[in-house]
């Protein structure tokens, strides 16, 4: 994927003419990945589109111009895989004795699973939700958040201790 320096560079400093430009540019691009990276049973264009806003969304959060085409690669991957699973609707579970199902099937611990999570200050919220919910990467998260890694880490590992201490009262 080749890209204009000076393009990228205007695009994440907030330019929306250079982002759309930008957009355009790579469209072609996204859907080739798409076309190679998604199961024969979604859409590519579907993953395009959702790509294209993500990109839109987040390129500010991006920290070098040379990593653009691996970032854009795994937003399409990842938008590919979540279409999958959102049409198989739901990801692979288990065999039946595992014993996980000893506490997903219960309501009222998923009610308070969302409680706990709620109840975290929004720092702590927000790493929880991109990494467990919406499985992020630690580096996309750092991205996004404008944090260093460790901060990340630092976040997640704090926000599932105040839900585990939440979950114990």
């Amino acid at each position: 994927m080749r890209h204009d320096p000076l393009l990228l560079e205007s695009a994440r400093q907030g330019d929306i003419a250079a982002v759309e430009r930008l957009l355009a540019l790579c469209r072609p691009d996204l859907r080739r990945i798409a076309q190679s990276q998604c199961a024969s049973s979604v859409d590519p264009d579907d993953a395009v589109q959702e790509s294209l806003l993500l990109i839109y969304r987040r390129i500010g959060a991006l920290r070098t111009v040379a990593s653009f085409p691996a970032w854009t690669f795994s937003i399409v991957r990842r938008e590919c895989q979540r279409l999958y699973r959102s049409m198989r609707g739901q990801v692979e579970l288990p065999e039946p004795d595992h014993p996980i199902f000893a506490y997903t099937d219960r309501f009222d611990l998923r009610r308070d699973l969302a409680a706990a999570i709620q109840s975290l200050p929004e720092k702590y919220r927000e790493a929880i939700i991109l990494r467990d919910f919406e499985e992020f990467s630690i580096t996309e998260i750092a991205d996004q958040l404008q944090l260093t890694r460790e901060a990340v880490k630092s976040r997640i590992h704090r926000g599932r201790q105040m839900v585990q201490e939440y979950l114990k009262d």
